[in-house]
């Protein structure tokens, strides 16, 4: 994708997992070819920017060298899979993942909408709730629990019943009209227009909201990076470890560390749910993005500190809001200063306007105890 910077480049890893030899691969790809500085996404995912385009065929034949291109380009735009980074070889993700991407992958396949995504959240308990999906799989008692994102029930199946199903959602939201102009979610489908009787015969289970964890959890230790930015040479010094696992919290999972001073000790890791660098969230901003008014991450840093425990600041360079949809304190960049949105997202009215960085300090430290925040 084309941006301010260069060309964008995302990388869908299988399973949300880099291999060792993988992750060293795709530093040494960036460091030659894209900026030192990879985005982590809220699809697990992994980003480069700033590509030239004369440069952009090494960098593709490199990532296919270390079998992180699909052999189809259409294969590889259905390929929306979001694994809960938690996954087990037990718990039966690895084969779900092998048989929705070949399902994915037959010419037969419907034209899904490119945000359309499967998650798969077949844990003892789901973790993905919160994350951006249109038909979901989570484990029951008896099989797999496969819903439309949105609906209230879903039909229960073994695995590949259950990968069958889903694709028999994805082929009924296409049909009812899911997709007008290539566009559409299915949360909007659902909203007006009933699930097939035999695909919502169970209903889904409701959890409480799970907070992105951090450090140890069984599987290794998941880390963070400032803004979801892994460093180059941090991504190769993690890789020197272990093999990875990159989560939609914007956090790396090391497989296999038993401790948090097992890791390398670098300024960029981030090892604890309090750090205030957690507390923030921007976007690339300018120059980077051409839709951005200014820049917005050394502002978000410096007002890190201000943001109270529990409290999230988002600084977003236009409208859209890309880096933090939610509702939060809510900066937006403009032609003249940043807009304040005290608790909504980057496209609510603004409750202040035209602010520069010293009155945004001074208004941070206004609001710091006002359980309005």
């Amino acid at each position: 994708m084309p941006s301010g910077d260069g060309l964008v480049l995302r990388i869908r890893a299988p399973l949300g997992r880099l291999t060792q030899a993988q992750g060293q691969g795709i530093a040494e790809l960036a460091e030659r070819y894209a900026q030192p500085l990879l985005d982590l996404t809220s699809r697990a995912n992994l980003q480069l920017r700033g590509i030239a385009e004369a440069d952009y065929p090494a960098l593709l034949a490199g990532l296919q060298a270390l079998g992180l291109i699909d052999t189809d380009i259409n294969a590889e735009s259905r390929r929306n899979l979001l694994v809960s980074p938690f996954w087990e070889a037990s718990d039966g993700t690895p084969a779900l993942a092998q048989l929705l991407t070949e399902a994915l992958a037959q010419p037969t396949a419907p034209q899904l909408p490119a945000k359309f995504g499967f998650v798969l959240d077949c844990g003892p308990t789901p973790v993905l709730r919160g994350c951006s999906a249109d038909i979901r799989l989570e484990r029951q008692a008896q099989g797999f629990l496969v819903y439309a994102n949105g609906s209230t029930h879903g039909v229960v199946a073994s695995a590949k019943c259950a990968i069958e199903r889903a694709m028999e959602l994805a082929h009924w939201f296409i049909a009812v009209g899911g997709a007008p102009c290539g566009r559409g979610r299915m949360a909007h489908l659902v909203a007006h227009t009933p699930v097939p009787a035999h695909l919502a015969s169970t209903p889904v289970s409701a959890t409480h909201a799970v907070c992105p964890p951090w450090g140890l959890v069984p599987q290794g230790c998941v880390v963070g990076f400032e803004f979801g930015q892994l460093p180059v040479d941090t991504l190769r010094a993690l890789s020197a470890l272990s093999p990875l696992r990159l989560t939609p919290w914007r956090s790396v999972l090391v497989e296999g560390a038993q401790s948090v001073a097992a890791l390398p000790t670098l300024p960029t890791l981030i090892t604890q749910a309090d750090d205030v660098r957690l507390r923030v969230s921007a976007c690339t901003g300018a120059p980077g993005c051409n839709q951005a008014a200014a820049p917005t991450r050394e502002l978000a840093h410096a007002l890190a500190p201000l943001v109270p425990p529990s409290h999230r600041l988002h600084v977003s360079g236009c409208s859209k809001g890309c880096a933090h949809p939610h509702k939060a304190l809510t900066l937006v960049a403009t032609s003249t200063g940043f807009d304040l949105i005290q608790h909504g997202t980057a496209a609510s009215p603004p409750d202040a306007r035209n602010l520069n960085p010293a009155a945004i300090t001074a208004h941070l430290k206004q609001l710091a105890h006002a359980p309005h925040l």
